[in-house]
């Protein structure tokens, strides 16, 4: 009997692409259509800033993706894998390759968040400066904090309230903070939240292991599953808040349909491999409700 070939790891491109882990990019794609929406609702969109917007939010997302990818892999804490391809643990690209794409990624949201505050105010840079050190010590550093419970926590700040606001404030032709844009902020936040949940409910077992203490490690299974239906109920519950104070952000709970398979699954029981699919579908509702909130929001 042969014994069965080993698949082959992708390499060049193909090997970066899969390492930015494209299923998380609504994290960050989704608070940049939202901000620029509430921006649109304040007044008038300044879009070329609402496109600087969106690049500081893709990179610093994939620079936080290559950033866990080599703080986890040269921890060996990576080192057996259920879910996307990591580069560092697997041997595809050196560890310090992974990190110089991760200062790459970084440096490129600093620069284009840079122009924005040139152009706005100073202040974002305050802000990018801290954007930027969570997203490098939610697994870098001695004492990181992603293995010490508070990684959803700095997903709602960072991809909810200060993506959605930050955009809405430098889209707008008079830049301010509205109530609408930080009401709008927090089902964006709690859906990145649940995006994060549901891979940290795939990887307890592992993670317990390797000593990564996770929210869901602390949690356990069933507060993990509690904990993402717990963020869906709440992001529709907000949504309905933010249609009072602008009624044609409604029609984002049209977005309710594809909350019911990876519900589904959840309720299930659905554990290990299966949660992959469901990981991407959790995306693909956060992406739903971005667009459909943003379309509110113009009308």
């Amino acid at each position: 009997m042969s014994a069965q070939a080993t698949p082959a790891l992708p390499s060049g491109v193909r090997a970066w692409v899969a390492g930015a882990r494209p299923r998380t990019l609504p994290n960050s794609i989704v608070p940049v259509l939202v901000g620029t929406g509430c921006a649109s609702a304040a007044g008038a969109v300044v879009w070329g800033r609402a496109v600087l917007a969106l690049v500081v939010a893709l990179a610093l997302q994939v620079g936080v993706n290559y950033a866990n990818d080599y703080s986890d892999g040269v921890r060996g804490s990576d080192t057996v894998r259920v879910g996307p391809l990591r580069l560092t643990s697997s041997g595809v690209f050196a560890p310090r390759a992974v990190l110089l794409g991760a200062c790459i990624a970084l440096g490129t949201a600093c620069a284009a968040g840079l122009v924005l505050a040139a152009l706005t105010t100073w202040w974002l840079v305050v802000v990018g400066a801290l954007a930027v050190a969570a997203a490098w010590f939610y697994t870098g550093g001695p004492r990181p904090y992603g293995y010490r419970a508070m990684g959803d926590l700095s997903v709602f700040v960072f991809f909810g309230l200060v993506a959605v606001v930050g955009t809405a404030y430098v889209a707008s032709v008079h830049p301010g903070v509205t109530a609408l844009a930080v009401l709008a902020a927090i089902p964006c936040g709690l859906l990145s939240v649940s995006v994060l949940v549901m891979n940290n409910l795939r990887d307890i077992p592992r993670d317990a292991e390797s000593g990564k203490r996770t929210l869901a490690v602390v949690l356990g299974d069933a507060g993990t599953r509690r904990l993402y239906l717990g963020s869906l109920a709440a992001a529709a519950a907000v949504t309905v808040a933010v249609a009072v104070l602008h009624v044609a952000a409604v029609i984002a709970l049209l977005a309710a349909p594809l909350a019911v398979r990876p519900v589904r699954q959840v309720l299930h029981g659905a554990a290990g491999r299966d949660l992959i699919a469901t990981l991407g579908e959790t995306a693909a509702l956060q992406l739903g409700f971005g667009l459909l909130l943003t379309a509110g929001l113009f009308l």
